[in-house]
């Protein structure tokens, strides 16, 4: 596919996404399907140019309010989008209050007990006293209340005043709504400066503990027989339980009726040497026959319980369920393959069944030669799974520890082996899976940080999208550190307290291929 083809497909891509945020239930589209620009909406309420966009953080929710001049005794109707911090998605419920405070006058205070569409508020301010007052927007809900506190605004006293103060600098950046926010994977997270420690990239592989996995493989060639409930995968088994049976395969010209023939003569056997001690110990009490005779008779009878024994194990191993050679876990844990069925015929050798503890699990990494000298003492480590973004670290003394790190490089792959052990209950890894991993090498270090899934690579650049505004968004190239676990270091291009998009990054990238004015200066 040639690239004019592709970027023709990228930005209808984004056109479609851009002008999917708004609802046609609050303001009719113009020809070209885009919205009309804030000062048409302002011109239909009867407003002229000029009015506030705001965006503040509460500790729960994102605000991002629209709403024109204050003028005493004209209404002024506020488009209050509320998004909470939890998932980033839009406030479906709750009454929401505008109140004018302070520069000496009482407080005003106009509310909405509920959004006219999922995420936006429309309370209508209608001022009685101009002059600098302080606003703030309130937010309750059944789960919560909190208030964003937006500073100082004037309410001029007449529209002439209003319209004499020059507008305010339009949106720039990327427009991307509240309403396309609302309705796909998305989040901000704000710069901050956290420790990051060095660490060093490495890759490998999930185990389980040696003494906590055993893979139970046939003794003899045979058949598997059940001992009750056949083992199914992902039952949990106690040390020694009982698996099932392994029924050895008969050799030879021995059938099932020449067993059970031996079994009953070796019984027949038994019987007459314990009738022949019982004879010969009541003759030596009465004298008459020497001891040695006594000693024989015990001799003969012990042997003749010994071949009945080994007779009647013989014809167990074929009697069906409860016959045959039992096979008991030798570990607790969970079953992790199971390779027969019952009836199954396994050759010797053959795996039955694997069983692993997963309560601790070990991680052997293989790190490259050129990084093992700055692993002398590692400090932990964090990995990923392919297919989940998460990382899991591990912190010796809390939820795993250092096994050991290896002194030989191995001479095929270069690398030295670094195994850790841990748990996580919470997650389902499964044993074999490989990871991608950091292993960290020293202390820690303040740096400014971002999420790692912030970061698109532009072609060997780094880039990532800071929010300028509740439905703005700027593209800026980033310097790279450290990263440790889901964290990445910013050398240069960010400042703490800026907010970066987090989650749905490359939604945003799509919105910047379209036109400056796709989705961009709408009134709701």
């Amino acid at each position: 596919m040639n690239k004019p083809l592709i970027k023709s497909l990228g930005a209808s891509l984004c056109a479609a996404l851009l002008l999917m945020g708004c609802s046609d239930r609050d303001h009719e589209h113009a020809e070209d399907g885009s919205h009309p620009p804030a000062a048409e909406v302002e011109a239909e309420h009867g407003h002229g140019t000029g009015g506030e966009k705001l965006t503040h953080f509460s500790e729960r929710t994102e605000l991002f309010v629209e709403f024109p001049r204050l003028v005493v005794g004209e209404k002024s109707a506020f488009a209050a989008h509320l998004t909470t911090l939890a998932d980033f998605k839009a406030l479906n419920a709750g009454k929401v209050t505008v109140r004018l405070s302070g520069g000496g006058q009482p407080d005003e205070v106009f509310a909405v007990d509920g959004p006219s569409q999922p995420g936006i508020f429309r309370p209508e301010a209608m001022p009685k006293h101009a002059g600098d007052r302080d606003l703030t927007i309130e937010v309750a809900t059944p789960e919560f209340s909190v208030s964003h506190q937006l500073g100082p605004f004037t309410v001029y006293p007449d529209r002439k005043a209003a319209e004499a103060e020059p507008a305010a600098h339009g949106d720039e950046g990327i427009g991307f709504t509240k309403e396309q926010q609302w309705k796909v994977d998305f989040a901000t997270t704000e710069v901050v400066t956290r420790p990051i420690r060095t660490a060093v990239n490495a890759t490998g592989t999930l185990r389980a503990r040696p003494d906590g996995e055993a893979q139970l493989t046939a003794a003899v060639a045979g058949q598997v027989q059940p001992a009750g409930a056949f083992p199914r995968l992902g039952q949990q088994v106690k040390k020694g339980e009982l698996l099932a049976y392994l029924v050895p395969r008969m050799g030879g010209e021995t059938d099932l009726a020449t067993l059970r023939a031996s079994a009953n003569k070796a019984q027949v056997e038994h019987d007459l040497a314990q009738q022949e001690l019982t004879r010969m110990e009541t003759l030596f009490r009465e004298e008459a026959v020497p001891e040695k005779r006594v000693l024989a008779a015990r001799a003969a009878a012990a042997l003749a319980r010994a071949e009945l024994t080994a007779a009647q194990r013989r014809l167990g191993q074929y009697g069906g369920a409860g016959g045959g050679i039992p096979i008991r876990a030798p570990v607790g844990g969970t079953i992790a393959d199971v390779r027969v069925s019952p009836g199954t015929f396994a050759q010797e050798g053959a795996l039955l069944f694997h069983i692993a503890d997963r309560s601790k699990l070990w991680l052997e990494l293989r790190v490259a030669e050129s990084d093992a000298a700055r692993l002398a003492s590692p400090t932990g480590a964090a990995f990923r799974v392919a297919g989940d973004e998460r990382s899991i670290e591990i912190i010796p003394g809390k939820n795993g520890r250092l096994i050991a790190v290896g002194g030989v490089v191995d001479a095929t792959t270069r690398t030295v082996p670094v195994v850790f052990e841990f748990t996580a209950a919470d997650r389902h890894l499964p044993i074999g899976m490989a990871v991608q991993a950091q292993v960290f090498a020293g202390g820690a270090r303040d740096a400014v940080a971002i999420p790692a899934s912030s970061v698109l690579d532009e072609g060997g650049m780094a880039v990532v999208f800071v929010q300028a505004g509740g439905e703005s968004f700027e593209r800026r190239t980033v310097r790279l550190g450290a990263r440790e676990g889901d964290w990445v270091e910013v050398l240069d291009g960010l400042t703490p307290g800026q907010r970066v998009v987090s989650r749905g990054a490359y939604l945003v990238k799509l919105a910047s291929t379209g036109t400056a004015q796709i989705g961009h200066g709408h009134a709701h």
